[in-house]
């Protein structure tokens, strides 16, 4: 898929513990069927935008650290400043979206921990359809037509068919960087 790039291994061992155990001190919001935390800017999934006084201050070092080494890795021109933390338990998951368009820029990066589960993509112009297991370290960076004329999802469901095999979901959490555009 054009604009779809996948990078196993991205982080793991103790880099990938840390950040799970950062995450787990936060204050996790509970108002959506899964939790979430913001960073450096609350998204509003009702108004589906970043509003006015979103701004919650800059990245925290360990979040600011990942940010600096996708710009360093080639995934991001200018560094991103807004993270979403959301957390899957087996059963749960996000129904098929394309990130708010005037609200972020052109790429968005999903650093996947804990457990692996199955990414399904959906081209909103016709019936095509992609699959893509994400592994625990991995990221997943979208840009140019997989970010724009795709939709992405993640099945509610407590396990996946990979390569035929049934695998079992365990405890997910996921970190989405993004650019905000402020209008």
């Amino acid at each position: 898929m054009k604009g779809l790039s996948y990078v196993p291994g991205f982080l793991t061992g103790q880099s990938a513990d840390e950040v799970c155990r950062a995450l787990d001190a936060g204050d996790w919001d509970t108002t959506l069927k899964r939790r979430v935390q913001h960073f450096g800017y609350r998204y509003d999934y009702r108004a589906r935008t970043v509003p006015d006084d979103a701004r919650l201050g800059p990245l925290p070092d360990w979040l600011g650290d990942l940010a600096r080494r996708l710009v360093e890795d080639g995934h991001f021109g200018a560094l991103p400043d807004q993270v979403i933390a959301n957390e899957y338990l087996p059963g749960q998951g996000i129904s098929a979206h394309v990130d708010c368009e005037p609200c972020f820029g052109g790429v968005i990066a999903s650093l996947s921990l804990l457990s692996a589960c199955e990414m399904v993509f959906r081209h909103r112009g016709n019936e095509a359809r992609r699959s893509v297991a994400l592994e625990p370290g991995s990221l997943l960076v979208m840009q140019g037509a997989a970010r724009y004329e795709w939709t992405h999802e993640i099945p509610a469901r407590a396990s996946d068919i990979v390569d035929g095999v049934k695998r079992m979901r365990g405890r997910r959490a996921s970190l989405t960087f993004r650019t905000v555009v402020l209008s």
